[in-house]
């Protein structure tokens, strides 16, 4: 039977972190994905700021394009906002996945492809791993000092039993990757494009993103729930449709991938973050900003996190994972939280006026104020927008 330091189960960016780190440390380490390549599933679209690149040391082949300006439209509004210079990337999901993957096997590690996890089985001061190849009947059985749930919203590992489950604030997405002409990508090259507002996508945002060689990310995603305003919105593929027709207005483009995913989010974060020698990191633990649904960089953090953890648990200075979960309960705590609360507001309670009005009062922000807002979660700068919001009610009291 293998035996391994650590299995871990999910080679996204956050397994993909995890197992990177921990095989540089020179311990013996398993990475299991399900695909049996990284082009699968390449549902992300991994916008982010520049600095993710240096925080994680990550070459420039895993981005798809660098970003400078922030376009936002809603039904009646259509802003941008003008950087000089880059100010994030696009990151290409499956390069940076591989990239992980390829870092971990150069340090001693190893990287099973088309590998399912089924269960495992705890014995004493070791776990056994059941696995399986893609049309195998025969399982593969490793064992484990440490077992790292990184499958994201499934939470495979650390909810055996699905009904044990708590209830999830949950959303919805799905993106066209599309090839176009040179003249349609130049338009959209430098930017990210987002959409709100219940002609483009109620209940949620749509976006635009433009990736290498004309490819751009062409996507939509809804908070599932009741409105307070809205009985019933469309498929997601309408409003992906009605940005192609009606706002891109291009005849022709093809369509390379099509892909979709679910995020699920714990109120509060009352995730299981660990159970014996079992950690959840990424996803699994809701490792994710629900508000603009952005997640690579903090489930790469929170890897960042929980290897510390791991590596006193394989030293015997401790004996569970409890500390690793304060941490990163600290870390992420109030901005999480508030960013759920803000979601809610936003998707689930506006109306279309207000979200035209809110999105108004942004442009009191200077393109660095508004990237540090988005991607830093700087909410104190909301003071700066509700002050150009009350100036906004008050000239059109008086003037209109």
């Amino acid at each position: 039977m293998p035996e391994f330091d650590v299995v871990i189960v999910g080679a996204g960016p956050a397994g993909g972190q995890c197992a990177r780190l921990l095989a540089l440390a020179n311990y013996r380490v398993l990475l299991v994905e399900q695909q049996e390549n990284f082009d699968r599933h390449n549902f992300s679209s991994a916008a982010t700021p520049l600095e993710t690149l240096k925080q994680f040391d990550l070459p420039t082949e895993v981005v798809g394009s660098f970003w400078q300006n922030i376009n936002i439209v809603t039904s009646k509004i259509d802003r941008t906002w003008n950087s000089s210079e880059p100010l994030g990337a696009v990151l290409n999901f499956a390069k940076l996945r591989q990239f992980l993957a390829r870092e971990v096997t150069n340090f001693g590690g190893e990287v099973w492809l088309g590998c399912h996890y089924i269960k495992y089985v705890t014995t004493e001061n070791k776990t056994q791993v059941v696995l399986r190849t893609k049309g195998s009947k025969t399982d593969i059985i490793v064992s484990t000092k440490v077992l790292v749930d990184a499958t994201g919203f499934t939470r495979a590992v650390i909810y055996p039993n699905k009904r044990d489950k708590p209830n999830f604030l949950k959303g919805s997405g799905l993106e066209y990757l599309i090839k176009v002409d040179r003249e349609i990508f130049d338009r959209f090259a430098n930017s990210l494009t987002f959409f709100m507002g219940y002609k483009w996508m109620p209940q949620g945002y749509s976006w635009i993103f433009p990736m290498e060689n004309r490819l751009l990310k062409v996507g939509a995603a809804y908070v599932h729930g009741k409105h307070a305003h809205i009985r019933q919105i469309k498929p997601l593929k309408y409003y992906i449709e009605l940005l192609l027709t009606e706002y891109m207005n291009i005849p022709h483009y093809q369509i390379i991938d099509i892909h979709g995913s679910v995020l699920e989010y714990s109120s509060g974060l009352n995730d299981i973050y660990y159970q014996n020698n079992i950690i959840a990191i990424g996803d699994a633990v809701s490792t994710v900003n629900f508000l603009g649904g952005e997640g690579i960089r903090h489930a790469m953090y929170g890897a960042k996190i929980a290897v510390k953890y791991i590596e006193a648990y394989l030293q015997n200075k401790l004996t569970n994972f409890a500390p690793y979960q304060k941490e990163l309960k600290q870390h992420f705590g109030f901005k999480w939280n508030l960013s759920e609360k803000i979601s809610r507001k936003v998707y689930l309670a506006y109306k279309d006026t207000k979200i035209d009005t809110r999105v108004s009062a942004l442009t009191a922000l200077s393109t660095k104020e508004l990237t540090e807002m988005l991607f830093e979660y700087k909410f104190t700068l909301a003071y700066k927008v509700f002050r150009s919001y009350l100036n906004q009610k008050i000239r059109s009291f008086f003037f209109n």
